[in-house]
């Protein structure tokens, strides 16, 4: 069967002030393909994906947009679904005290003399959901859903609206390995069934698990196209930076001190469920100069550690901590940040910024006292210590006033790395320090957290992506269960003894 070309856009120009977000772009989308959309964060690929979802209306941009051979000029999301087009985002906009059903065809409910027929809703989804090879009840709410299931909804919600054209933005940044392996197939089906699917991911493997064309930007520009099949991911890498990256995880020589944090029998009840831990006797010490990487699956504790340790998961729990031999016990994040530790949270957005506030109000806000003069802050000393950090992290913003919401992924995380790195810490946590960034800007942050490992600082980081374990760390140790199954040192770490005992329950 010839491909049908579903989607065209030619010569697409976006403008923001002072900026030029896409320049000349041009991308077409067949049925039946998956067609990855590759570049760094700021590259300009999620305003591409407001232009074509209709987010961004006909007339705050120039070029054509056209839709099966047809010229579009979609004023509304509402314009592009009636044209098949849909748009699944990385922050899910699912009502979570609703059903599936409810969910799925919310706004558009069948009714009887505007009356919801509930039964037919049901049957409607559950018809859907077969179709898809979802197996979830259509009468279930939607937040009792794992994560994984919610993505499945999303994408049965964008295609019970008869979608052509899907476009898939990030959509597997907080799914587990196994729940990413259930979306890929299921992205496999729908390409047989003829759909056009745009992907937009920062996770090469699955772009070339799951891609059949591949189209890098860079500075607002397409670049160029590849078939999947005929690149590999150190060239896909190249023509998103505009440079080699040699090597991502350089060895960097430093000298390792005596320990700095000692954790002894850590023990966590779980909140909720009587007669569980969430961490159950959890030992390990962390030296100063010293990367210490926490693997894991996804609910085996890593996130609970550093939780605990920084006083930000309330309730009891037994065991000790020493900070260079003195014992503590944290009751706040405060009472953590004034003894010497900081916390890269795995959710930026919502734990680690004021998104509407300035980027140098950010970088002040866990040293207000350094930036203060007589219990007032100053703010062009604030200003100065801010631009500092944007010289020496390489931030990109055009002015220190600029509100972090506008920066990119990569770009916000340095402003987070700046804020702890202000406070001169003696322990820095990352919890998946470089989650929904872009390769280039990963490869600065792991730079900044060498940089800081070589000044003494002592790191413990938690990851999901055993490259990036392997990589930065010096020692690993892998949780499973709530408990420590695993110890290896930089050499005796691998992918597959990590793995084995991330999964040894015993």
């Amino acid at each position: 069967m010839v491909a049908q070309q579903l989607l065209e856009l030619h010569d697409i120009v976006k403008e923001f002030p002072g900026v030029k977000a896409l320049d000349g772009v041009r991308f077409d989308v067949l049925s039946g393909e998956v067609h990855a959309l590759c570049g760094e964060n700021g590259a300009g690929k999620s305003t591409l994906m407001k232009i074509i979802s209709g987010l961004y209306p006909y007339g705050s941009y120039s070029g054509e947009l056209k839709v099966n051979g047809t010229s579009r000029k979609f004023l509304s999301i509402k314009d592009s679904q009636s044209a098949g087009v849909a748009i699944v985002f990385q922050e899910l906009s699912l009502v979570k005290e609703l059903t599936v059903a409810e969910n799925i065809f919310l706004g558009r409910e069948p009714s009887l003399f505007g009356i919801i027929q509930t039964t037919e809703v049901l049957m409607r989804t559950s018809a859907l959901l077969k179709d898809l090879g979802f197996h979830m009840d259509p009468s279930q709410k939607v937040g009792d859903l794992g994560i994984g299931q919610q993505q499945m909804v999303e994408i049965a919600k964008a295609l019970a609206l008869d979608a052509k054209i899907l476009i898939l933005d990030e959509p597997t940044s907080a799914l587990s390995d196994t729940e990413i392996e259930v979306f890929l197939e299921t992205i496999r089906r729908l390409k047989k069934r003829g759909v056009g699917c745009v992907l937009i991911t920062h996770k090469l493997n699955e772009v070339f698990a799951i891609a059949d064309r591949i189209t890098v930007f860079r500075d607002g520009k397409s670049v160029t196209t590849y078939n999947a099949k005929d690149v590999d991911e150190h060239k896909v890498i190249a023509d998103m930076v505009g440079r080699e990256l040699t090597d991502m995880y350089p060895r960097v020589s430093r000298t390792i001190g005596g320990p700095v944090l000692a954790v002894h029998d850590l023990t966590v009840p779980h909140p909720t469920v009587p007669g569980k831990n969430l961490l159950e006797h959890v030992s390990f010490t962390v030296r100063k100069g010293e990367i210490l990487g926490i693997a894991g699956l996804m609910g085996s504790g890593r996130t609970e550690i550093l939780m605990s340790i920084f006083g930000a998961l309330h309730g009891p729990r037994t065991g000790s901590i020493e900070l260079e031999g003195q014992s503590l016990a944290f009751a706040s994040p405060q009472e953590a940040i004034n003894h010497g530790f900081a916390l890269v949270s795995e959710d930026r957005k919502r734990l680690g910024l004021v998104l509407e506030d300035s980027v140098s109000r950010n970088i002040a806000l866990a040293s207000l006292k350094r930036v203060a003069r007589f219990g007032v802050v100053d703010d062009s000393n604030e200003n100065k210590i801010a631009n500092d950090y944007i010289d020496a992290l390489r931030i990109k913003t055009p002015n220190s006033a600029s509100q972090v919401k506008n920066l990119s992924g990569g770009n916000q995380q340095k402003v987070v790395l700046a804020k702890w790195m202000l406070t001169k810490p003696k322990v820095l946590f990352l919890d998946e320090p470089t989650r929904g960034i872009d390769v280039g800007a990963r490869a600065e942050i792991y730079k900044i957290v060498n940089d800081m490992a070589a000044k003494g600082v002592a790191v413990v980081m938690v990851s999901s992506e055993l490259p990036e374990v392997l990589g930065l760390s010096d020692r690993v140790i892998v949780m499973c269960g709530g408990r420590v199954t695993g110890e290896f040192s930089r050499d005796e770490a691998t992918q597959e003894r990590i793995m084995a005992a991330a999964t040894r329950f015993s």
